[in-house]
């Protein structure tokens, strides 16, 4: 995916397999099987990743998590959109443009 285009409202995300996620202490720890780093998704980055074991839009994402954490939906979105830039960047998850 080219990166250099922001993520869009109805651009889905979904896991890539291949990962080991286990919780620690209510944070979530995943490993890449395929490169073998280790990535600490904390707590929010992992309900997300829990959210994205099936596809869903940005819009969905911020929707579920601005109201299970009561904050600005805008403020939720900008820390959803780096989240998944970082993610997609490592190379973790699909992305699949919207119309």
């Amino acid at each position: 995916m080219n990166m250099t285009q922001p993520i869009q409202e109805q651009d889905r995300f979904v896991q890539k397999e291949g990962h080991l996620v286990s919780d620690m202490g209510g944070e979530k720890v995943m490993m890449s099987i395929q490169s073998g780093r280790y990535y600490n998704l904390g707590s929010t980055g992992g309900h997300i990743w829990e959210l994205i074991a099936e596809e869903r839009t940005l819009a969905e994402l911020v929707d579920a998590l601005a109201s299970e954490y009561e904050i600005d939906p805008e403020i939720c979105r900008v820390q959803v959109v780096q989240f998944l830039e970082h993610l997609t960047r490592e190379g973790l998850i699909n992305v699949t443009r919207g119309e």
